[in-house]
């Protein structure tokens, strides 16, 4: 019987003992302080009317004082029962009775998932899941937890005690069990399913790196630390100390590489680069362009500048800044200290690996403590200005809370429009407003661990990303006198940022023509690169 029911029940038969009790009262004092005898059903009948404020029958008047207090109290009961019963025990036994109940055993299944506990660290991964058919089952011990997943018609079921948890979800004949608790829950887990000869693959989250190996002892196949992983990729996406954008870069003193935002306002937002003629206008190369956390490298005339995206352009000095007065935008800061915000456990691990890489760091957190340099909160304009935000090559939002995040964007990107901001996020359903708030980069915890988990449950190999690219010299050895569109290395994904002519660079469009023993230099990923290079040789 549920709790609301026993409660309801409980109140009618105190409502029916009350009303007796009144009824009693009502018909003694009538008879000995107003001297006229009622019936107990008529005393019944006058207590109903008085408790339930529907009015009087034949008694509406009392001349004995202490009747008139009978009546008052009896009235202020009736009045107060009203406001009582409605919200604290009606509404509540409606509820139950109309909303949908929480599971307490799995429907019959097979070769499913088995995720524990419910969490930003397996949300993408049940939304991959479902798009590949594949069935999965969240077991919960919150059970508000439960019924906020089974709004989300994502399949659960519930348990109070976590040592029931896996006999309720068949893990008998699940392919995989997920582990999202504590590290000390994770462990019981991982222990009492091998206990019960589960022997599929167990993958468990730990907060603490030094459990991983403890983890793994216990029957996990894997245990991953997600934060110290986003982490790991913030670090990277910041300094290029840590991931060179363009490896082989560096044999082209000439030349630098810079990102450039492009603002809804400026001329270049939603034209191609044939429509703009960017390269020839300016003599820059545009060697990518970054949507989101997406690197687009198909840079030929049909690419479409997009408002909110960053382009990445490589020249010399002079050609750089006719590319910054064409897009009307300054170039997006490439110097200067790394501001980090947050120094919970993902702002410590970005603070230690851009450190060890020899980068100059500044911490904001709300509270002194050790490694931070300013105190005070970073929603505050007052505090990022002291801590110097517009000196900042980027600001890392490492915060606890999506919407701290949220707000913190768009008072950094305010305050400085060319420092770029990259952001921490956990829901990997806040990742749109945190790029309409001005993020120039974000990832999120539920992206993270869902793209680990699911190339493993799947059984698929992890994308390769556009953005692992390098610069390669090609020698040209024959096809004298073709231009760079003729050999459509854009379409490919490809760049060619510099042509070297007996020792001299020349600028580079898509009508510069390429000569026996010219050297190429070529920027993309290395399957693609070693392609067009085979290409170029023949």
């Amino acid at each position: 019987m549920h709790r609301s029911t026993r409660r309801l029940i409980g109140l009618a038969v105190g409502l029916v003992l009350f009303l007796i009790g009144c009824a009693l009262l009502y018909q003694l004092g009538m008879a000995r302080l107003e001297g006229k005898r009622r019936t107990f059903w008529d005393s019944f009948e006058w207590a109903a009317e008085t408790l339930s404020t529907t009015g009087y029958g034949a008694d509406s008047h009392w001349n004995h004082p202490a009747m008139v207090m009978l009546v008052v109290v009896v009235q202020f009961a009736g009045v107060f029962l009203v406001f009582l019963v409605v919200p604290i025990f009606l509404v509540p036994f409606l509820e139950e009775r109309f909303e949908r109940r929480v599971p307490r055993v799995a429907p019959k299944m097979n070769n499913h998932v088995v995720v524990y506990r419910y969490g930003p660290a397996v949300e993408t991964l049940l939304q991959r899941l479902a798009s590949h058919s594949v069935a999965s089952i969240v077991v919960e011990t919150d059970e508000a937890t439960a019924r906020a997943v089974l709004e989300r018609d994502q399949a659960v079921v519930f348990s109070r005690a976590e040592e029931d948890a896996l006999d309720i979800c068949r893990l008998s004949d699940a392919r995989a069990l997920v582990a999202n608790g504590r590290d000390e829950e994770n462990a019981a887990i991982t222990l009492r399913a091998r206990q019960m000869g589960f022997r599929g693959e167990i993958f468990a989250f730990v907060e603490e790196p030094a459990h991983r190996k403890p983890m793994e002892l216990a029957g996990a196949t894997a245990a991953y630390t997600p934060r110290h992983i986003v982490a790991a990729a913030l670090a990277a996406h910041a300094s290029e100390r840590i991931s060179p954008r363009l490896p082989g870069a560096e044999a082209l003193e000439h030349l630098q590489r810079r990102e450039l935002r492009i603002a809804a306002a400026s001329p270049l937002a939603g034209r191609t680069l044939g429509e703009s003629n960017f390269g020839s206008v300016t003599g820059a190369v545009v060697a990518g362009q970054w949507m989101r956390n997406r690197l687009d490298a198909r840079c030929d005339a049909a690419m479409r500048l997009e408002a909110g995206s960053i382009i990445e352009v490589v020249g010399d000095a002079a050609s750089l800044e006719r590319a910054a007065a064409m897009a009307g935008f300054p170039f997006l800061r490439n110097t200067g200290p790394f501001l980090i915000a947050g120094f919970g456990e993902v702002g410590h691990k970005v603070h230690e690996l851009l450190s060890d890489a020899g980068e100059e760091v500044r911490v904001v957190e709300r509270e002194q403590r050790a490694g931070v340099d300013v105190v005070g909160n970073v929603l505050d304009p007052s505090v990022l200005e002291r801590a110097g935000l517009r000196e900042c090559r980027a600001v890392v939002l490492a915060l606890n809370s999506d919407d701290a995040t949220l707000f913190a964007t768009v008072i950094a990107r305010d305050a400085a429009v060319d420092v770029p901001v990259i952001a921490r996020v956990n829901h990997s359903r806040n990742i749109d407003n945190m790029y309409r708030a001005g993020a120039d980069f974000a990832l999120s915890i539920s992206d993270i661990s869902g793209e680990m988990l699911s190339a493993r449950l799947l059984g698929r190999v992890a994308r390769s990303r556009d953005e692992h690219r390098r610069v390669v010299r090609v020698k040209i050895r024959s096809g004298s006198d073709r231009t760079l569109r003729d050999m459509a290395s854009r379409q490919r994904g490809c760049s060619v940022l510099a042509i070297e002519r007996e020792g001299a660079f020349l600028p580079v469009t898509a009508d510069s023509r390429i000569h026996a023993d010219d050297h190429l230099y070529i920027c993309g990923s290395a399957e693609v690169v070693n392609e067009v290079a085979d290409r170029l040789r023949g």
